[in-house]
């Protein structure tokens, strides 16, 4: 039986083609190599939040959307002045348990 009511964990890991970006609450709070699981300690998502997602269409225009990204668009954040846009996400996941309590606070 799956569960039909709102949404109440508070961890997503979206998964580029080369890196993890871990969040809570919508502020990234850990980005990972995904190839090698090392994580990137000065990277400009960190502590930042995310702003929503980014469709690049095939005409050469961009659709905005808010909310929480899906697979296929493209992280937008908003990091310390100065915009960070990810190639598309592959995938989103659910961290382990272990992986959540690597994150810094």
């Amino acid at each position: 039986m799956r569960y039909i009511g709102r949404e109440r964990r508070i961890h997503q890991v979206f998964v580029t083609r080369n890196t993890e970006y871990h969040v809570r609450r919508n502020q990234c709070v850990g980005v990972r190599d995904a190839r090698t699981g090392e994580w990137m300690q000065g990277h400009l998502a960190l502590r930042s939040r995310v702003s929503g997602g980014l469709t690049f269409l095939a005409a050469g225009g961009v659709r905005a959307s808010d909310g929480t990204p899906s697979v296929g668009e493209s992280l937008f954040f908003v990091a310390s002045g100065r915009d960070l846009v990810t190639s598309p996400i592959v995938r989103i996941e659910r961290p382990v348990r272990d992986i959540v309590e690597q994150y810094e606070d």
